[in-house]
């Protein structure tokens, strides 16, 4: 009996350790304004899979942490782009942004030469 525990917590033990978390923190530039916007951009960044997304207003830096295993910078930025927000790497999508609010319409200036995805 006292080798099926053992045998059983190292097996437990294994699963445990291969399915753990890689998480990763990251700091991405996002264009945008006002607290609506900080709302708007946090909700596409956790939509996307980010566990935690907290969007300054004055440095215009999102800080995301998320999973690596179950998403990616790249599809966090796709999600806050179809929001309609510039991203470091990641055009907004044109008619996302053309539905902004007013004070959200921030001045489009960086151009991007990178395939949207």
């Amino acid at each position: 009996m006292k080798q099926l525990g053992t045998i059983l917590l190292g097996i437990m033990l294994l699963m445990a350790t291969g399915v753990q978390a890689q998480t990763k923190t990251e700091k991405i530039s996002v264009s945008g304004n006002c607290g609506m916007c900080k709302k708007t951009i946090e909700k596409a960044a956790k939509t996307a899979g980010a566990k935690e997304a907290v969007w300054d207003i004055p440095t215009k830096e999102l800080l995301v942490k998320y999973d690596a295993k179950k998403t990616s910078s790249n599809k966090i930025q796709n999600a806050v782009a179809d929001a309609g927000y510039d991203t470091r790497d990641v055009k907004g999508r044109d008619a996302a942004y053309e539905k902004l609010h007013a004070c959200c319409q921030y001045e489009r200036t960086k151009t991007y030469t990178a395939v949207q995805q």
